[in-house]
């Protein structure tokens, strides 16, 4: 098919042509004496992402799976109790990480569709005065549902219980993309990947560690080799890797980084939000179908998992989008399979881009009979785009 693949799943996402020239270079030498002439500043600028000025970031070959084993792995032992949440498919993975790390894991369920449930984590940490509970875990964006929780009012929690527990955190797809605050938030461990925000291949496992966090290191008893913290500590400090390390997409996270703070932290984060806001307008308002997030409080700006009416099957509609109109989505997963398709809205994007992906969903709903007017979602989306354009209105006053 003539063309290029409209990629809007929520990862890997697009990859400019600036992180691509950045990628495509010769090998290079990963012990050569100067080395850490880049790779020491690169540490520096990642803790600017992660909004930390006392944390330190880890670089490990893998995706946000691997950041997850090492987060736990080195903080954490057999039989220690841990507090989780499970609303959709990756957190759910993330309970099945703990109890086959052999955690004793205290499971909350709830709807799916919405989030990390604060009120009930604040009852259990209260209650819990012999501090049995070594660790509360978060997904902050749930991208099975198209759901964000608030990480904030978590710490409150842990706070106002005057609570020890880590906070561990999955920001695999919201850091970057979506504000996270790692010192304000007084997150101890938080866990990213290459291939979402951060616009590279997959490939790299990208976790924050607090201070608190690296201690525990020491008494942690959970098996460990490859990623160990501790080697990390002592290479890193002298700007090399206890292995041979990606190289190439390291080259990439260097772009990457240098573009997300160009842009500033807090454009991206504004940037990532019309965007997502112009597809809940279209599929609300234009589309008249909903999405699966049970309310605005919910609402991600990385991803949108659309519902589909009874009687029609999501999947059907991410397999008919692909192969007529060469739109990649994300199809339902788990309880949500046939339920929803899923755009995402991550990474490298502008309103264009967007249109284009409303327009193949449009037509792909259309094809399949699901009652929507032509243009109706498009239409919405164009709307909320002018109404929003203060940069072109400012560039056409000059």
């Amino acid at each position: 098919m003539a063309g290029r693949n409209a990629l809007f799943i929520p990862g890997p996402t697009n990859m400019p042509d600036r992180i691509r020239n950045a990628i495509d270079l010769s090998m290079e030498d990963m012990r050569a004496p100067d080395f850490p002439e880049f790779t020491k500043p690169l540490f520096e600028d990642l803790k600017k992402v992660f909004q930390t000025e006392t944390g330190q970031v880890f670089l490990f070959p893998g995706s946000g799976t691997g950041g997850w084993e090492a987060a736990i792995t080195n903080t954490l032992s057999p039989g220690d109790k841990v507090l989780i949440s499970r609303f959709g498919q990756f957190s759910h993975l993330w309970v099945d990480m703990c109890e086959r790390l052999k955690l004793n894991v205290d499971v909350i369920d709830v709807e799916w569709g919405t989030g990390v449930p604060v009120e009930e984590y604040a009852k259990r940490l209260e209650a819990d005065k012999a501090h049995e509970i070594k660790a509360v875990f978060c997904c902050h964006n749930e991208t099975a549902t198209g759901v964000t929780s608030d990480i904030s009012a978590v710490r409150k929690a842990l706070d106002a219980a005057d609570h020890p527990a880590l906070l561990y955190v999955d920001g695999v797809s919201s850091i970057a993309s979506i504000d996270f605050r790692m010192d304000e938030w007084g997150v101890d461990l938080a866990v990213s990947g290459s291939q979402k925000g951060f616009m590279l291949p997959t490939g790299l496992a990208i976790v924050g560690v607090s201070q608190k966090a690296l201690e525990k290191r020491h008494t942690a008893q959970s098996t460990r080799c490859f990623f160990d913290f501790e080697d990390m500590i002592r290479l890193n400090a002298q700007g090399y890797f206890p292995y041979t390390p990606a190289t190439t997409l390291l080259r990439g996270l260097r772009a990457s980084v240098d573009m997300l703070l160009e842009e500033g932290l807090e454009n991206v984060f504004a940037r990532h939000h019309r965007m997502a806001e112009a597809v809940r307008r279209a599929a609300i308002d234009g589309w008249g179908i909903g999405v699966c997030a049970k309310g605005p409080e919910w609402y991600s700006d990385t991803v949108t998992a659309v519902t589909v009416p009874d009687g029609f099957d999501g999947n059907q509609v991410v397999k008919h989008a692909y192969y007529q109109y060469n739109l990649s989505l994300g199809v339902g997963l788990s309880k949500v399979a046939g339920k929803v398709f899923r755009v995402g809205h991550l990474g490298s994007l502008n309103e264009l881009m967007i249109l284009q992906a409303l327009a193949g969903c449009e037509m792909t709903m259309r094809d399949l009979g699901i009652p929507i007017e032509a243009g109706s979602g498009v239409a919405a989306a164009e709307e909320y785009f002018r109404e929003t354009a203060t940069r072109a209105q400012a560039l056409a006053a000059e």
